[in-house]
């Protein structure tokens, strides 16, 4: 892989980072512990806060997943080992890394 897909590829991952950072203020207040008043508010109102903090949580969760993948590929294209297979070694096709630059593996070991 020439340095400038290498670039190319380190822009997309900074710039999907970056996306994901600046909505996790979001998620955190989201997943944040659900505090309703059992007096004023109907048990349909409580459900309906816990089932929305139970998916805020979980998006959270991925959130975390996809920046450490990012935080990984980034690393891997420090390390010049970017865009090859973990499991063959073989060079993973560039247009399935446009798809998810955060790809580990070709399609074939992938299966």
């Amino acid at each position: 892989m020439t340095s400038l897909e290498l670039e190319k590829f380190r822009q997309l991952l900074l710039h999907i980072r970056e996306d994901l950072l600046s909505t996790s203020e979001v998620r955190d207040e989201t997943s944040g512990t659900v505090h309703l008043d059992q007096q004023s508010v109907g048990r349909l109102s409580r459900m309906d806060a816990l089932q929305s903090q139970a998916l805020a949580k979980a998006g959270k969760v991925r959130a975390e997943r996809q920046l450490r993948l990012i935080e990984a590929a980034i690393m891997r294209i420090d390390n010049d080992e970017y865009g090859e297979c973990l499991e063959c070694a073989e060079p993973i096709n560039p247009k399935r890394l446009e798809v998810d630059p955060t790809c580990l593996y070709c399609i074939d070991c992938a299966q």
